[in-house]
């Protein structure tokens, strides 16, 4: 499907932040999706993601959450500048940027008003937390989302923790290699939505490692990729009718 994309700014507060927006190049209206970079930044790759959203014919949209950092995207070989970046945010304040995306693709006429959200790394538990505090969610698919079971600030809620206001289907990915997030972790993510009813889906594959979707890293998966884009694919289609 033919594409457009364009660079735009979305006001949060008073602030602008930087998103990458792509959509089909004509008709709709479409269902719409947020998809979330990894700890990374919003680079290349993620932006690649987004376009093939659209292609697929969503109006999909990227914000960038680390704008109000001046340095916002480092290389896969460096993840202490990364960690760094991650630890620039705070859950409330990436729940308001998400949400200021939100409600930007809601005035685009050719995007449906219901929407789902996926990110890789940081931005699978960005895409979960999402769809448990904004209510025009409904649906998300995270991949290798760190932290899903852990506040991320002293103090404060797990996502989990409000697992019951999910008002959609949960498809989350996890790779069994992946030390970043033990098998454990993933045992807790599925116990805690199942014990309020919500029943995700849970794909474990046990031969990846943290960053299967990346084409960029060296832990791409190229077997894996194609059936969890396939698989995600289908499931917003069929979540956000």
């Amino acid at each position: 499907m033919e594409i457009v994309t364009q660079e735009l700014t979305v006001k949060t507060g008073n602030e602008s932040m930087p998103c990458h927006l792509a959509r089909p190049a004509s008709g709709g209206p479409y269902p719409a999706i947020v998809v979330v970079m990894e700890a990374f930044g919003l680079n290349g790759n993620i932006k690649k993601i987004t376009d093939r959203f659209a292609a697929e014919g969503f109006v999909a949209i990227s914000p960038n959450l680390y704008f109000r950092q001046s340095n916002n995207v480092v290389g896969y070989d460096n993840l202490p500048g990364a960690i760094k970046l991650m630890g620039s945010l705070t859950d409330d304040q990436i729940v308001a940027d998400m949400t200021a995306a939100i409600d930007y693709v809601k005035t685009l006429k050719e995007a449906k008003p219901k929407f789902g959200t996926t990110g890789f790394c940081m931005g699978g538990r960005v895409a979960f937390l999402t769809a448990v505090r904004n209510g025009d969610v409904y649906a998300t698919a995270p991949f290798y989302g760190g932290g899903m079971t852990r506040a991320g600030q002293p103090g404060g809620k797990a996502p989990v923790d409000d697992a019951a206001r999910l008002k959609g289907p949960v498809l989350a990915f996890f790779g069994g290699k992946d030390a970043f997030i033990p098998v454990t972790e993933v045992d807790k993510f599925r116990d805690a939505l199942s014990k309020v009813g919500k029943s995700p889906e849970v794909v474990l594959y046990g031969d990846a490692d943290h960053g299967f979707m990346c084409e960029e890293r060296p832990s791409y998966h190229p077997e894996h990729a194609k059936e969890a884009w396939a698989k995600t694919v289908a499931f917003f289609k069929n979540s956000l009718v």
